[in-house]
């Protein structure tokens, strides 16, 4: 369960939904409170994930400020993803303990109906529908609404490079 009551404004700013017209990657709304090389933790979500497309299992959600990025820790059973979201510019990588090296992200999406929201082609998803419901009414009135799934591509430098909404992301999966 979320510890805050809501989605903090600091949260939705470095998370990559809406992206292309409605903002780019991100509701950047406010900069983050906690200095430089600072961690500041910000919330624990109990919710369910899934690894490589499999069904949801329960897992945690914690979410640290590191300054010019949040980190957000999923532990699986005994496995722990971390997802990095850098501020400026704006990219999203992944921990790979294999080679203990942050990797790019290929893509994102959030799926409204799912509360959904996955990285790498379902290689890891979460639960997180607090979060998607504080997109939906920051965005009301927007070319958000009425939308189901809603995906980033990330270029090789990590920046997003094409976006697209509902079944216009098939073109982003080729």
């Amino acid at each position: 369960m979320l510890q805050a009551a809501s989605c903090p404004s600091t949260l939705r700013r470095r998370f990559p939904w809406p992206p292309a017209t409605v903002l780019p990657l991100a509701v950047l709304a406010v900069l983050a409170t906690a200095a430089p090389g600072h961690s500041q933790a910000l919330y624990t979500l109990e919710t369910k994930c899934s690894l490589k497309g499999a069904a949801p299992v329960a897992c945690t959600v914690e979410a640290t400020d590191e300054g010019e990025s949040t980190l957000y820790k999923h532990t699986i059973g005994n496995v722990v993803e971390t997802v990095r979201i850098t501020d400026s510019p704006v990219t999203m990588t992944r921990w790979d303990e294999a080679s203990r090296t942050w990797k790019r992200v290929g893509q994102a999406e959030a799926r409204f109906s799912t509360n959904t929201v996955c990285f790498d082609n379902r290689q890891l998803c979460v639960v997180n529908p607090n979060y998607l419901n504080s997109v939906r009414e920051d965005r009301a009135g927007t070319n958000l609404d009425g939308r189901d799934l809603v995906m980033v591509h990330f270029g090789k430098d990590g920046r997003v490079d094409a976006s697209c909404y509902d079944d216009a992301c098939a073109l982003i999966k080729k």
